[in-house]
């Protein structure tokens, strides 16, 4: 997992995804779920970027999000 923003920083981009992209972090959480299994921080970065045509740093910030919550998981 990589730390790609300060915490506000991702939080910020967090808040401005719905905007930016016209579907909830959670749909896009949903989205890396049934995607490919990728591996590699910034190959799943990469084909969110591609496949659903995202800004850079939306990418990284959901896939950031993405990890966070998985690792939350495994600590349960």
């Amino acid at each position: 997992m990589s730390q790609v923003f300060s915490e506000e920083t991702h939080r910020n981009l967090l808040a401005r995804i719905p905007h930016c992209t016209g579907r909830e972090v959670s749909d896009w959480l949903r989205a890396v779920d049934d995607g490919p299994a990728l591996f590699n921080f910034e190959e799943k970065v990469s084909w969110l970027r591609h496949e659903h045509n995202l800004a850079y740093g939306h990418a990284k910030a959901i896939i950031h999000e993405y990890d966070l919550r998985r690792a939350a998981r495994k600590l349960l």
